[in-house]
């Protein structure tokens, strides 16, 4: 066994780390990542508009393969940094974690605020070039791979405002560095549409565009619909202002059936949701039922109007502006995670129940066509089970008896629960959505199949369960095509011994249903540990590190901490909110990533050879948390 010790520690000085690791901040070393080093920049001058500083951008990509980026703002500020003696803008190419927007004092609306956008593309670029026009002159300082090339410049004198940066990505990073017009193009014209009065110019490559829509979005959904039959001839546009929070948002159903929704947050398009969208989401639902039971519109044989129903046909835009601190789920910002959902929803909800009576016509146009996508899902539905009973009769005679089976036979929205216990199982199913979530309780550890033989495997009775709720069987009889879940949730205690569970499991999985994990059908939920309320707010917390952030953020205001014992004790109500809803649950996807070391990992630890496992144990001892004793 060779030394360890601290001769084999680096650490990496600057912006090394970036350079390093450039997936972590940037998503990746593919075209997405690349084009994100322009996002980064394009989004600091949207920043200046969207704080009334800058009026014009100017997007160049030049004939060497590099992109320059002008806007007309207030320039970088060039003043010395008094705690390292460089300027500042040397101190915003080269440090991580510095910027103007930590505090509401210099932009009370920004898209960057992680403090880290300038340095990621100046640490990944072969050669940058900055220039702030202010005070009278142009001020210019090279970079090349996150490290300053020159010193500040004072350049020639200037009366206009502005700040211009030029790079050219690196070849040692990115296998191919060509920028893609057509995407710079859609970025540019939807920093133009969500921003009113802001032109955005793109040129080279022989291309040449200027985008300006003194309407902003309501322009933009005009664009998206094109020749799409819309419903009604007005679109519904709705805008709501007040401190903390801008809501913008346009829509408009057609009679076809694609649904298009595109969320915006400080500008920013956010392609993965979040809590604006899922606000937008329930508050057309709610206001579109609202009317229906306000109009007794509703026929027999529809029992309520499904989300999926309002959404089909559905053409929308929103953006929000957001003062303070914006949480993004990750640099790369596909997601809002900063929790807006009851505001935008207030709003929508109460802004469109109250334009549709006062409109009624226009009303009624849009809840029946709501009306017939409903009948259309549910005629739909009886269609399909009625040939799906025919081929799944005979298997679900067979399934477990503890099996509580969801009412879909649609495996893509089916989800199976595997939890710990009968009293979990109990909390579970209460929680649960009976259509789509079935729950499946098992007695405790399961069996170590990494040292079992497979007649061993076989004859016990819980994976005979799990192996018979699934439907497909194993190897060498394994049936994708009788998979029953779309998802297998693997739901344990936020303890030691529900981790052991898990692990357990996740062995099971690995070595006798490893298809399940490569094709991603499985999942780890994510339960809390402890609730904190506040007044009336309230709080979860996966582990000790996150329950002490919240107390942290709570600011001295009276709080109140519980711990879950298990999810067998958890309220019904908790667990549906914290884990098992859709809307506001948090999945771990099971990936098998290097196959060699994965393998190395359950031999080692999940083995007949105990050498291994005490010395992990020794190693890690002192980092258990939440252990039973």
């Amino acid at each position: 066994m060779g030394t360890y010790n601290a001769k084999n520690l680096q650490v990496l000085e600057g912006l090394e780390p970036i350079r390093r690791r450039p997936g972590m901040y940037i998503g990746s070393t593919t075209s997405t990542g690349l084009h994100h080093l322009v996002w980064e920049i394009l989004d600091n001058c949207v920043d200046e508009a969207l704080n009334g500083h800058c009026d014009i951008i100017e997007i160049t990509l030049e004939k060497d393969g590099g992109i320059t980026i002008k806007d007309n703002g207030r320039g970088i500020p060039i003043d010395t940094f008094k705690k390292t003696k460089k300027s500042a803008m040397e101190i915003l190419f080269t440090t991580l974690h510095s910027g103007g927007k930590f505090s509401n004092d210099n932009y009370k609306v920004s898209g960057g605020l992680h403090g880290v956008g300038m340095a990621v593309v100046c640490a990944l670029s072969e050669k940058l070039l900055a220039a702030s026009r202010r005070d009278g002159f142009e001020w210019i300082q090279s970079y090349s791979k996150g490290k300053a090339t020159s010193k500040l410049k004072k350049g020639k004198a200037v009366r206009s405002y502005g700040t211009s940066v030029y790079f050219k990505p690196d070849l040692t990073i990115f296998p191919k560095t060509d920028f893609n017009i057509k995407l710079i193009l859609e970025q540019a014209e939807s920093k133009a549409f969500l921003n009113k009065g802001l032109k955005v110019t793109v040129s080279g490559v022989g291309e040449k565009k200027a985008f300006h829509y003194p309407n902003g979005i309501q322009d933009y959904i005009g664009e998206i619909i094109g020749k799409r039959p819309a419903l009604t001839e007005t679109l519904f546009y709705v805008e709501k202002d007040d401190k903390k929070m801008r809501l913008e948002t346009a829509f408009q159903w057609t009679s076809g059936t694609e649904t298009i929704i595109h969320s915006y947050a400080n500008s920013i398009k956010t392609v993965d949701g979040g809590s604006h969208e899922t606000g937008f989401r329930n508050g057309i639902t709610k206001a579109l039922r609202a009317y229906i039971d306000r109009r007794n519109l509703l026929p027999k044989g529809i029992a309520s109007i499904t989300s999926d129903d309002v959404r089909e046909g559905l053409i929308a835009l929103i953006n929000v502006y957001l003062q303070g601190e914006v949480e993004f789920q990750g640099q790369t910002k596909g997601r809002l995670n900063s929790d807006i959902t009851s505001q935008v929803e207030s709003v929508v909800k109460h802004s469109l129940e109250h334009y549709l009576l006062e409109n009624q016509t226009m009303g009624d146009k849009v809840a029946n066509r709501v009306i017939l996508s409903a009948q259309a899902r549910i005629a739909s539905r009886q269609a399909k089970e009625t040939v799906q009973r025919k081929t799944n009769i005979s298997h679900r005679l067979n399934l477990p008896g503890k099996l509580a089976d969801c009412a879909t036979t649609d495996k893509n929205k089916a989800e199976l629960f595997i939890c710990e216990g009968d009293s979990a199982g109990g909390s579970s199913k209460q929680a649960r959505d009976r259509k789509t979530q079935a729950i499946l309780p098992i007695r405790g550890k399961i069996l170590n199949v990494q040292t079992a033989t497979m007649t061993k495997v076989l004859a016990n009775t819980e994976i005979q369960n799990i192996i018979s709720a699934i439907g497909t069987g194993i190897s060498p009889k394994f049936d994708y095509s009788k998979l029953r879940y779309g998802k297998i949730i693997i739901m344990t205690d936020a303890d030691v011994d529900g981790a052991h569970i898990c692990t357990l499991l996740l062995t099971f999985f690995y070595r006798c249903l490893p298809e399940l994990i490569t094709n991603g059908h499985l999942f780890i939920a994510q339960p809390p540990l402890y609730r904190i309320d506040s007044g009336k707010k309230m709080f979860y917390a996966i582990d000790d590190e996150e329950r002490d952030k919240i107390i942290e953020k709570l600011n001295g205001h009276k709080y109140e901490i519980g711990r879950f014992k298990g999810l067998g004790e958890m309220p019904a109500a908790d667990l549906k909110k914290t884990t098992m809803d859709i809307q506001s649950r948090s999945l771990i996807r099971v990936a098998i990533g290097d196959c060699e070391n994965t393998e190395k990992t359950f031999v080692q630890l999940m083995g007949k050879d105990p050498e291994f496992r005490f010395n992990f144990i020794k190693e890690h001892a002192e980092f258990v948390q939440n252990l039973d004793v």
